[in-house]
């Protein structure tokens, strides 16, 4: 009497499944093709940085300047200048591509597109007025009086009327050149640091492996889901109702929430919320699905281990999984840069640290990015994905293919490698320490220093 509900449910909750597997496969495959077709932030990323270069050179060291800021900063920010397509430069870096060329055709193109800002258009107008040969002292005049110029754009304005490097000096260089080689020395010594640290406890780990010196990992704790449930969990949760479905219902939500605030913080507002949004639909199935499992036993420390106390060691595990995992996930970023170029599809979210000079803006995107992030994509992709993978098909597949996942999930073909790299010193971590609470911190860490990167190369 009992069997054939039950064979009903279980052939339900089946093609439940495989549809929304097939679905969300399909939604993968067209935001993975589309990925190509959307910018990378490497460009942004290079101009800011020689931007950097430039301000800082009078206060870096003589030492230091050839490996900071290279033979000429001038020409290494124009040539970043001219890596990133017209249309996609804003007016502050149209003006300062009209003042660093001497190609007149590239100056003239800089200049005929309309400046949107009216803080900029008296120094637009001043350098056209040059190009007709305006004396310098009346170009200069309309550049002087705009205080609300920022020293590069300054110096570099007058430079492009005609001005010695003596009439171009801004009164606040010596600071503005402090402030900005204490950056770009944080900018490149930390993320060195980092990955030379990391790659000499890479290979202690491996040495001590090979001397069998290294702890047999603990057993691998998670719910009792089955493949059907994760794949309603993951393609149905979190694809096709947290990625297409809901952000369609709450974008008018959004829209009235961003509304009337800057263009900075009204985007964080809105990743912030979308994310929300976002994460909604799978921890709602998950908790259902976590309920059914009432009549199992439920293990120590729960079914997804997170498991917070002890704390201390759960932050170290994580902090050096970050590090141990920098050496691959860099060396398989160079090599696809090398093999292939840049294939585009950056997360959008790192361009908008990167210009953002808001910082209530960039509070709500730390929060999303540094905090939300993690705990979210641990909790499905080694908390529930990795468990059911390894029990079905092994710890190694388990291991590769929820790393693949996650790489995927994230949209990039272009980051699609590293993030595997990436996903896979994830599950390693969750395998050897035997619970989630390493793996969020570790992958905090990822995100915190990308982000702490792009704010000292940034606005």
């Amino acid at each position: 009497m009992t069997s054939t509900p039950t064979g009903r449910r279980l052939s339900s909750k089946g093609l439940l499944a495989l549809i929304s597997l097939v679905l969300a496969m399909s939604v993968w495959v067209l935001g993975l093709r589309d990925s190509l077709s959307r910018d990378s932030v490497a460009p942004a990323l290079s101009l800011q940085q020689q931007e950097k270069a430039l301000l800082a050179e009078p206060a870096l060291p003589e030492p230091l300047k050839p490996l900071l800021v290279g033979a000429d900063p001038s020409a290494q920010l124009l040539d970043a200048l001219l890596e990133v397509p017209l249309d996609r430069l804003d007016d502050r870096q149209r003006l300062l591509l009209a003042s660093l060329t001497g190609d007149a055709v590239q100056r003239q193109q800089a200049l005929a597109l309309p400046i949107q800002s009216s803080d900029l258009q008296d120094l637009q107008q001043a350098l056209i007025r040059h190009q007709a040969d305006a004396s310098l002292s009346e170009a200069n005049a309309a550049l002087l009086k705009a205080p609300q110029f920022d020293p590069l754009l300054r110096t570099l304005g007058c430079r492009g009327l005609g001005g010695t490097a003596a009439q171009c000096i801004d009164p606040r260089a010596a600071e503005v050149a402090a402030l900005a080689s204490r950056r770009l020395l944080l900018a490149e010594l930390l993320p060195i640091s980092a990955l030379l640290l990391g790659a000499l406890l890479l290979l202690r780990h491996l040495w001590l492996r090979v001397r069998g010196r290294i702890p047999s990992w603990p057993p691998l704790v998670g719910p009792l889901l089955t493949p059907a449930d994760m794949a309603i969990l993951v393609a149905g949760g979190f694809v096709l109702l947290g990625e297409v479905l809901l952000p369609v219902l709450v974008s008018p939500l959004i829209m009235v929430i961003s509304q009337g605030l800057s263009g900075g913080l009204g985007q964080a507002v809105v990743v912030l919320v979308g994310y929300v949004s976002l994460a909604i639909p799978p921890l709602a199935i998950l908790k259902l699905q976590l309920q059914g499992l009432g009549d199992e036993e439920v293990p120590a420390g729960g079914w997804l281990q997170w498991r917070p106390s002890p704390v201390f060691p759960a932050l170290l595990q994580g902090a050096r999984g970050w590090l141990m995992v920098m050496p691959p996930v860099v060396f398989t970023g160079w090599l696809m840069g090398k093999l292939l170029g840049d294939q585009g599809g950056s997360n959008p979210l790192l361009e908008m640290v990167l210009r953002s000079d808001n910082p209530l803006a960039l509070l709500l995107l730390a929060l999303t990015a540094v905090v939300l992030a993690p705990l979210f994509e641990e909790l499905v992709f080694r908390g529930v994905m990795l468990p059911v993978l390894a029990r079905w098909l092994g710890r190694g597949w388990g291991v590769v293919l929820s790393g693949l996942v996650f790489a995927v999930a994230h949209l990039s073909i272009g980051e699609l490698p590293p993030l595997l790299v990436l996903g896979i010193g994830l599950a390693m971590l969750r395998l050897s320490s035997g619970r989630l609470l390493p793996c969020v911190v570790m992958h905090a860490c990822w995100n915190g220093a990308t982000f702490i990167n792009l704010i000292l190369l940034g606005s």
